[in-house]
């Protein structure tokens, strides 16, 4: 691996970089994103936006693209105790956060919402997985850990560019309880943030996915310049040509105005 890999390169030549955090967005294709099964409600607008929903109608994920904003947009998830009963809890992340991370997240929260449905009812809403399953990973990858007196504990990345931050003291359920973040803190690439009640087994889907060790592919003028020296190149692949991305990349095509996949 390279500390030093970029200089040489075509900006379209793909290449496969770790640590995922400083990867860059990735082109965004919601049928990767969101590997829900048939009977999931998928509907797109012209513009890009667009919603999924469970057949129970109690989970909602959605994607806002606002390519004027710092973080190009939003995806949001939120789940219900009932349907169209307020939030019992709520996920944003920046468009701007890593394809990979999204799609991982995505899997797990299919995976629990098939438990909660098939075999323990109420994993979506009272899951008991304790805080911890969602740090151990990453001290296990060097991350270091900061315990400040105000009821929150730190875990960053060993160059400081990624962030995960947790309430271990609720004093407020209108606060995040998780927040990540990539890039210089000041102005970070992108942001998660996880609400009370956030079922811990996501957000360690989250983390886990964060320190994977699997690299990334990106064309190399979609890795983040500001922080490149940070970036490792696993591989190169001069034999493949970028696809056109940006933060928000153009919408797939879908059959119609909405369908369920």
């Amino acid at each position: 691996m390279s500390t030093a890999p970029f200089t040489n390169l075509d900006p379209d030549q793909q290449v496969e970089v770790l640590p995922r955090h400083l990867a860059g967005p990735g082109p965004i294709d919601l049928r990767a994103v969101w590997p829900f099964p048939e009977d999931w409600s998928v509907h797109q607008a012209a513009e890009g936006a667009a919603l999924a929903t469970s057949p129970c109608l109690r989970l909602f994920t959605g994607l806002v693209p606002d390519p004027d904003s710092r973080g190009k947009g939003k995806w949001t998830v939120t789940a219900h105790r009932a349907p169209f009963a307020p939030a019992a809890w709520q996920i944003t992340f920046d468009a701007t956060t890593p394809v990979e991370l999204l799609h991982d997240f995505h899997t797990e929260l299919l995976d629990l919402y098939f438990i909660d449905r098939d075999t323990a009812p109420g994993q979506l809403f009272e899951d008991d997985t304790p805080p911890q399953e969602a740090y151990t990973l990453l001290l296990a990858d060097g991350w270091s850990h900061q315990v400040k007196t105000d009821g929150t504990q730190y875990f960053r990345a060993p160059e400081a560019l990624g962030v995960v931050q947790h309430r271990y003291a609720i004093i407020t359920t209108d606060t995040p309880i998780w927040t990540a973040w990539g890039g210089y803190p000041s102005e970070p690439y992108w942001r998660a943030r996880f609400s009370y009640g956030t079922p811990t087994t996501l957000v360690a889907a989250f983390t886990a996915s964060l320190v994977s060790t699997e690299p990334v592919t990106r064309a190399v003028k979609d890795v983040p310049f500001h922080t490149r020296r940070h970036v490792y190149v696993t591989a190169t692949n001069p034999e493949k040509q970028a696809p056109a991305s940006s933060p928000v990349a153009t919408p797939p095509v879908l059959p119609g105005p909405s369908r369920s996949r």
